[in-house]
């Protein structure tokens, strides 16, 4: 049997404290403490050599349950569709239009943070209704 492992989900990006950021704001994750012998992100970013300046960010899930989310800064820029994407569960248990309720509620507050809305997929007698956002660096993701 296979031993049950932690993950972490990390993104390519153009900003990744920008990035990060955002995402702790959508899932209510908070920035992790510095490395030992730091006094905060800027002080331990800032002895780093120019060229790895600003690289990287992470964020965390308070509780401890959900994975780590690191964000790394590449050279390309977003061409394509994710072929992976985060689902935020804001509908689980709704039904019809109060799930589209709860679901264009959250999309309200994500889009003041910088999210795009894309597209309502509303219910088909299969699936129940989701909304497609983007994050700020056009990262795909549903609201579920």
């Amino acid at each position: 049997m296979a031993t049950v492992r932690q993950i972490q989900v990390t993104f390519d990006c153009a900003n990744p404290e920008r990035v990060a950021r955002f995402w702790c704001e959508v899932l209510g994750y908070v920035i992790p403490p510095p490395p030992p012998g730091f006094a905060d992100w800027n002080e331990f970013d800032n002895s780093l050599p120019p060229e790895r300046q600003g690289s990287a960010f992470a964020c965390i899930d308070p509780t401890g349950v959900g994975p780590r989310l690191f964000f790394q800064r590449v050279p390309e820029g977003k061409v394509v569709k994710n072929r992976v994407h985060l689902d935020v569960r804001v509908g689980t248990g709704l039904v019809g239009a109060e799930r589209v309720a709860a679901l264009e509620a959250e999309c309200a507050r994500l889009l003041a943070l910088g999210a795009t809305r894309v597209q309502l997929l509303t219910a088909d007698g299969f699936n129940e209704s989701c909304l497609v956002m983007q994050d700020v660096e056009g990262n795909e993701f549903c609201l579920d």
